[in-house]
């Protein structure tokens, strides 16, 4: 199995063993006592640097609140709500999509709001806050708030201040 290193090392995982077991063995010691946690904490690092962190969109439907808003087709539909504690807001549906947002959110899905604008909509940037970013198409506004492994479509009410 070849582990790709990012500064462009592609060693097996045998040799980085046994690079590791040298080094140790040639400091002898103490060093020689912490052999196998290091080569074990090595491998830890290693591998789990591997796991996929990264969300794929596999094609677009329509929301079921707004028609003209396109969703990820692998989206899951976790719930909408039509009497929301915020009242700028006439309906929301949540969705699910593993890493959408990126660690803890930070992350807009750049793909997803080239799409969004390639459907006509137009990111009110001014008024952007933190995860939640504003849309407008025609007469219809929208936030949508982007979390790691979620996001939140809301219409906003014709008269809601931005």
């Amino acid at each position: 199995m070849n582990l790709h290193n990012p500064h462009g090392c592609n060693l097996p995982l045998t040799h980085c063993v046994y690079l590791i077991d040298d080094f140790l063995e040639e400091r002898g010691g103490c060093l020689k006592n912490l052999r196998i946690p290091v080569i074990l904490l090595t491998l830890l690092l290693i591998t789990s640097g591997c796991a996929s962190a990264t969300y794929e969109i596999t094609g677009y439907t329509s929301s079921s609140i707004i028609a003209d808003i396109p969703v990820p087709t692998n989206a899951k539909s976790l719930k909408v709500t039509t009497d929301s504690a915020n009242p700028n807001i006439k309906i929301s549906e949540t969705y699910e999509l593993k890493h959408i947002g990126g660690e803890q959110g930070l992350y807009t899905p750049a793909d997803y709001f080239q799409k969004l604008h390639d459907e006509g909509w137009v990111e009110l940037e001014e008024n952007r806050m933190g995860h939640v970013h504003f849309l407008k198409k025609n007469d219809t506004v929208v936030a949508i708030e982007i979390r790691e492994d979620t996001f939140e479509i809301h219409e906003m009410k014709k008269d809601a201040p931005l």
